[in-house]
Formats: structure tokens, C-alpha cells, sequence
């Protein structure tokens, strides 16, 4: 998600759950190998497991980007074929190369070549006019030739021109009976599903069909949602934060990026939605929207933010409770 799971929202997230793979925003090629590359790949340890999302249709350079990816130390390496924005076709890469298995499959199969690392794939059902499943099932049997196991699945067609990327994330209808004939027809894959899904109790669900699901937009506005997965998802049953001590356990890193120079706007707008369905969330969100972007903003704004919401009462979450 650009300009949304940046560093700072998944050293965040990583307080509220221990075992989930988190996801960078796509990062392209050029970007990585012609331009900051320290800032753009820089993570915290903690952050792990961490993929990198790459962009771009080169099998030279998304092999060495890769090459970059597992000497840095993220956990897997995954290729954008599912963004339908303007600016990302105009690099030749993202849903529209989709209209281009063969090439795909020459991208996955120099990456595979060039680490050890899992490399995967996140695609569409579909572009345009092209969204029948025998294209979509031609184009994931192609890109399994080269040797990719695992493709993430967001459920939607994608319209390459007339649409928004927000649009295309809304106004295309969400066809999971398409991602579950995926799964039935390439059962030696992994197929993850994508987009929709709002809840754990629906990602649950969704795991008696398929093998894994990733969340959102929903997490983003609700990071608290991923607080019973571990125990929900994952079978660890340490005990469950909350809201409040999340919040601690992030002051020191904010204290620590706002010595280097980091403004507290770029980390509290992720924390916004801390508090979403809580009582005081409201207040909260209000007073980091009105606080965080002040000059001199440190984390006393958050303290005092935080002051809006009370602090729950220690609770026992047994497995049919969680969500």
C-alpha cells in the first residue's frame, strides 16, 4: 500500500502481533538501484517477518533487486502484478502484466535463480476485457512453470483505464468463487486471497479454502484488529495487549526517530485508528489530526491524546472470543 505500510505503521503493527508477514509498500526497481536505496529499504529488525513488494518487469534488474532483498534480511520477496495506477503502467509494470505471462514467468524464474528467499507473486483475476478464467488460469499456470509457488490473489478484475486505483478497488466486484476455483484447479499452490476481507472471524473462514489471507485497508484503519491473531491464527497465547500498552511499548521508537529529525506527523498518522470502536477513539483521533502536524510535536501529544480514551479493565480473550 504506497505511502501507507511504511516503516514506521509496521514497526507499529508488529507490537500488536508477533506472527504475521507484513508487507512493504511496492518499491520499484529503478528506485532501489538508482536511488536511495538506504532509506527506501530500511527496516527494523523487529519489523521481521517482512516482505519486500517489488516493481517492475526486468528480470535482470528485479534479480538483483532481489539479491539486495535477501542480504538486507527481509523474509521473502514478492512481485507487484496487481497495481492498475497511471503512473505504474507507464513503467510497464503492475495489472497490466498480466496481459504478459511470459514475461512474468522470465521475472520470477531470474529471481528464484538469484536467492533463496520465497518469491512470490500478487496479481488480479483480471484486466479489462481479459478476465476469463481460462486467461487467469493460463496466466498463473504459466508463472508456477518458472517455479513460483504462492500467488496472492486480490479477488477484483482491474480496469486499466476509466478507473481510479481507488475505484478499482471498490467498483470491481469481488469474485471469491474465482480465487477458490484457483485454489481447486492448482491445489500444489498456494493461494492466498486478497481484498475485502475485514475481520479475523472472516479470514478464518476464508482459511478452510484457501492458504492464507492478507489484510489491508482494514488493519490500516483498525490496526487493533490484528490483536487476537496470534492466538486466533497463530496458537500463541501470550498475553493480549492492549491498546494502551501498545502505545508505551511505541514511545521509546518514536522518541528515538524524533532525535533523528523524523517528524511525529509522518508516525502518529498510522496510529490514528488505534483506538477505532473504543471509547474516547474519537477524541484521539481528533487530537493527533489537530496536534501531531505543530511544529515541535513530540510524544506528549500522543500521551495526552491517549488520556481521551480510559484504560480497559485486565480481560481474559479465550479463542471463541477473540474478534
Amino acid at each position: 500500500m504506497l505511502e501507507w505500510s511504511d516503516r514506521h505503521f509496521r514497526y507499529f503493527l508488529r507490537l500488536i502481533s508477533r506472527h504475521v508477514l507484513l508487507y512493504t509498500e511496492m518499491v520499484t526497481t529503478a528506485a532501489i538501484l538508482r536511488g536511495d536505496r538506504a532509506r527506501l529499504l530500511k527496516f527494523h529488525p523487529l519489523e521481521n517477518p517482512l516482505a519486500i513488494q517489488l516493481g517492475g518487469s526486468d528480470p535482470a534488474a528485479l534479480a538483483e533487486c532481489a539479491t539486495i532483498a535477501e542480504d538486507l534480511g527481509f523474509a521473502e520477496v514478492n512481485l507487484n502484478v496487481g497495481c492498475p495506477s497511471d503512473r505504474v503502467q507507464n513503467g510497464r509494470f503492475g495489472a497490466c502484466l498480466m496481459a504478459e505471462p511470459e514475461l512474468v514467468a522470465e521475472c520470477m524464474a531470474a529471481m528464484k535463480a538469484a536467492t533463496a528467499l520465497p518469491v512470490t507473486v500478487k496479481t488480479r483475476i483480471g484486466i479489462d476485457d481479459r478476465d476469463s478464467y481460462e486467461e487467469l488460469a493460463h496466466f498463473v499456470g504459466t508463472v508456477a512453470d518458472s517455479g513460483c509457488r504462492t500467488f496472492i490473489i486480490h479477488a477484483r478484475k482491474a480496469w486499466l483505464k476509466g478507473l481510479s486505483p481507488k475505484e478499482n478497488r471498490e467498483i470491481p466486484p469481488l469474485r471469491y468463487d474465482v480465487a477458490r476455483r484457483l485454489k481447486q484447479d492448482f491445489p500444489v499452490l498456494d493461494i492466498v486471497l486478497n481484498g475485502g476481507v475485514a475481520s479475523l472471524d472472516e479470514a478464518a473462514t476464508h482459511l478452510q479454502d484457501f492458504d492464507g489471507v492478507m489484510i489491508g485497508r482494514a488493519v490500516y484503519n483498525n490496526p487493533y484488529l490484528l490483536a487476537d491473531a496470534d492466538r486466533f491464527l497463530f496458537g500463541d497465547d501470550h498475553p493480549l495487549p492492549s491498546r494502551h500498552q501498545v502505545l508505551e511499548a511505541f514511545i521509546p521508537y518514536v522518541e528515538e526517530e524524533l532525535a533523528q529529525g523524523t517528524r511525529l506527523q509522518a508516525i502518529a498518522r498510522h496510529m490514528l485508528g488505534l483506538f477505532h470502536g473504543a471509547a474516547g477513539g474519537r477524541l484521539w483521533r481528533r487530537h493527533l489530526s489537530e496536534n501531531a502536524a505543530k511544529p515541535g510535536a513530540d510524544v506528549s501529544v500522543l500521551l495526552a491524546a491517549a488520556g481521551f480514551s480510559p484504560r480497559p479493565s485486565p480481560r481474559k480473550t479465550s479463542r471463541s472470543q477473540a474478534v
